[in-house]
């Protein structure tokens, strides 16, 4: 690790609005990520766990505050600037895995490197070699409905690895898998966070799974704190 922040979250605030009524789901909440570091966004269901990942990683923009990833402002970036950061720079895991059910694991590993015209033979080694990270090789060839949930999961994961991001954002990612599946997950997660030098943001309410982070931020009405790792 470094001592300058990867990620950088300033005052940030988020309100929703259904006719007259508001709901802040983000209110002035500040901390930073340190690169290499295994963070658990831990709340309840409609704490803003969903809401304050999806600035991080530019999915939505904040009413107010500022989030800095990697170098880019995240909050003032154009939308074509926004696109280029969720292809290069951050990579996300969603509790719905999101694969293209008539592709193939190593084929729905290789849909973002095919979106940056990476050469075939580079894209399909570094497939190979994600698949092989998450302990699919022998599934390569496999549809989304020939695998598993916790299959699915990790092709959704290697997904995410293809190009290279500095940040990956994974949202309730063991949500849809059973209790040791789930282990199992965040444990492969925690691994590529040391093996492949990302850092990450991981959004969950399953007490088992935090005890595997490095630091657990606590969110409860939008409002963010360290908590202890307990």
């Amino acid at each position: 690790m470094t001592d300058s922040p990867l990620v950088v979250v300033e005052g940030l605030r988020k309100v929703y609005r259904t006719g007259p009524k508001e709901v802040a789901a983000l209110r002035d909440v500040s901390f930073s990520v340190l690169p290499g570091e295994l963070v658990a966004v831990r709340g309840r269901s409609g704490s803003g766990k969903t809401t304050l990942l999806n600035q991080i990683g530019g999915l939505d923009r904040p009413d107010a505050g500022r989030v800095v990833v990697a170098g880019h402002e995240v909050t003032t970036l154009s939308e074509d600037a926004l696109l280029a950061l969720r292809r290069d720079v951050v990579g996300f895991v969603f509790q719905s895995f999101g694969l293209i059910p008539v592709l193939s694991a190593a084929e729905n590993v290789g849909v973002p490197m095919r979106l940056l015209r990476t050469p075939s033979a580079e894209r399909e080694e570094r497939v190979r070699m994600l698949l092989a990270l998450v302990g699919l090789e022998q599934h390569a060839n496999q549809r989304p409905y020939e695998l598993s949930g916790g299959q699915r999961q990790r092709v959704a994961i290697a997904r995410s690895l293809a190009n290279r991001p500095r940040l990956l954002v994974a949202d309730e990612p063991t949500g849809q898998l059973d209790s040791q599946t789930g282990r199992q997950i965040m444990e492969l997660l925690r691994a590529l966070v040391r093996s492949e030098g990302v850092t990450a943001l991981v959004a969950t309410h399953d007490p088992s799974l935090i005890m595997l982070a490095d630091r657990v931020l606590e969110i409860s009405d939008g409002i963010v704190h360290e908590a202890a790792l307990t």
